[in-house]
């Protein structure tokens, strides 16, 4: 390990001999720049950069420790959450660094990134608007398309589809033409078809994005045979890499399990997910960057929801409370993910029959969330946890309505192979037209439905598919049929209350509870289930 103590007391020992202005200036940005990455101490760092900033300023041709102090110092301030000092600091920085190409791009950047964490979107845009413009005068077209593209992400963040798609389709043609380092061309590919991926799987179009998603799966390929340059870029403007080519990696496999869990391919989902929880692994060994920890935890966001599908909830508790302890050493990425760790609970809580508290859960991820997409599906959930506790007149609604949208929601679904929502709504149908008496179209529904769930495999639709077929069977005096489906609907439930009992006994099952503050540290033990099974069966 670095001996930090002794490397202070060295520099430390410079400044009582009045040095030079450009060597204490120097000592200052070492000693905060040591102070603030080895130690805790960060009054002191601070005081250090205050001071090389303070001095570098007075001092021409001293570019790189007079913007190191100022990208260090505000960072210092964010750290510290006194962003109102950070923001004129960069501003100003940017201001006087104009003749210095890469420091002007760094900065902004900087800039950008913090107008991003405080959701003030239209601001960092702007920022980023200007850095294209300033790469582009400084002949650097490798930095243009990195501020495009950055640009282009907070656009999808924002939903302004109609600017990001002239503007995804700039930042084609640039990574397109743009000729120069091999890893720097193919990392602006993974960017840009990073982007176009989740553009794709964002509006639900999971058959459409398959070329792309391949396109993305060969880039990476291609990037990892690649060996990294040591030749610099002649324009220091060029100075720039968006992500190391492991985090690219781990990021490739991120958008598959996205595309797999959207597509139902639940079992390619788990493969995925475990090489790349095998790779973070790996990598969080020696690297300690943050963006490696919001990768996991959005890793483990989709495979508990996968768990929650085919019937592990579980093994789903047991993530969420993984989860739990990532939220529980960063505050950024708790308050990144508090709504979503609701979310994931008050589903869990559905499956285990706790309707009272999913809706806790589900009201607290609405308190926590402005996303208007997880908000969407946060009331949807909640609905059907009232239809499910009050009430059933709503089923009057159901089949006089539901037959129309379900058959538009299979056109849907059909067209862009989502088999997950094929399979509900087959199921959904099947069950309208046994209720109605037409058991040769509820038969029709059925059949597929069941087909199509052990394939996916959704455990509940196969619990609810078979048991419509032992009825319709046992209907149409079909014996044997009925008594095969009857066997299937007895294994299922088996398995689901084996689960159900499995769950409701780990001391992790307490975390339904939890609907404030910081998640829990620990959990106590549960003596047993305490929920009523009848609704799972």
């Amino acid at each position: 390990p670095p001996k930090v103590r002794l490397c202070v007391h060295c520099l430390q020992a410079v400044l009582p001999r009045k040095p030079p202005a450009r060597a204490e200036a120097r000592t200052h940005l070492q000693l905060g720049s040591v102070l603030y990455h080895h130690t805790r101490n960060g009054e002191q760092a601070r005081g250090h950069l205050e001071k090389a900033w303070l001095i570098s300023q007075q001092i021409p041709q001293f570019e790189d420790v007079k913007f190191e102090a100022a990208s260090l110092l505000s960072e210092l301030y964010c750290q510290e959450n006194s962003v109102d000092a950070a923001k004129p600091l960069l501003r100003k920085a940017i201001q006087i660094s104009q003749q210095t190409p890469y420091w002007h791009c760094r900065l902004l950047f900087q800039l950008a990134q913090l107008h991003t964490l405080e959701k003030d979107l239209v601001s960092a845009c702007d920022l980023l608007g200007v850095g294209a413009e300033y790469a582009r005068v400084v002949g650097s077209e490798y930095t243009r398309a990195l501020f495009f593209l950055s640009k282009g992400m907070l656009l999808l963040m924002e939903r302004k589809l109609q600017e990001v798609h002239p503007l995804l389709t700039l930042c084609g043609q640039i990574v397109e033409n743009w000729q120069g380092n091999p890893i720097q061309k193919e990392s602006l590919r993974v960017f840009f078809l990073v982007l176009q991926v989740t553009h794709y799987l964002d509006a639900g179009q999971v058959k459409s994005v398959k070329p792309c998603l391949k396109q993305l799966q060969q880039c990476i390929q291609t990037i990892s045979t690649l060996h990294d340059d040591e030749i610099l870029p002649s324009n220091p403007a060029d100075l720039f890499h968006w992500l190391p080519k492991e985090h690219m990696c781990v990021l490739v496999y991120l958008v598959t399990v996205m595309h797999s869990m959207q597509a139902g391919y639940l079992e390619k989902a788990q493969k995925y997910t475990d090489k790349a929880l095998m790779q973070l692994e790996k990598l969080k060994m020696l690297d300690c960057s943050p963006i490696l920890s919001s990768f996991q935890v959005i890793l483990l966001e989709h495979i508990i929801m996968c768990r929650l599908v085919t019937g592990h909830k579980a093994t789903a508790l047991q993530e969420i409370s993984q989860v739990c302890q990532l939220c529980q050493q960063s505050p950024r990425l708790f308050s990144n993910h508090a709504a979503q760790l609701h979310t994931l609970l008050g589903l869990y809580c559905i499956s285990v029959n706790c309707m009272d508290n999913a809706e806790a859960q589900f009201t607290t991820a609405l308190r926590l969330t402005t996303h208007q997409e997880l908000w969407a599906f946060i009331v949807t959930n909640l609905a059907s946890v009232y239809i499910r506790e009050g009430n059933r007149h709503q089923d009057g609604f159901l089949f006089c309505f539901g037959r129309r949208f379900l058959r538009e929601t299979l056109k849907m679904s059909n067209a862009e192979d989502l088999n997950r929502l094929t399979a509900c709504s087959l199921v959904l149908l099947g069950h309208i037209f046994y209720v109605l008496g037409n058991h040769r179209e509820s038969n029709n529904m059925v059949v597929p439905a069941m087909q199509l769930a052990s394939k996916i495999p959704d455990m509940s639709v196969q619990l609810w598919s078979s048991a419509l077929l032992r009825d319709l069977n046992k209907a149409c005096g079909n014996a044997m049929d009925a008594h095969e489906a009857a066997q299937m609907h007895q294994n299922f439930s088996q398995q689901l209350l084996q689960d159900h009992i499995e769950a409701c006994s780990l001391p992790e099952h307490n975390l339904i509870t939890w609907t404030d503050g910081p998640p829990p540290v620990q959990f106590q033990a549960q003596n047993g289930p305490t929920t009523s099974l009848a609704s799972l069966l």
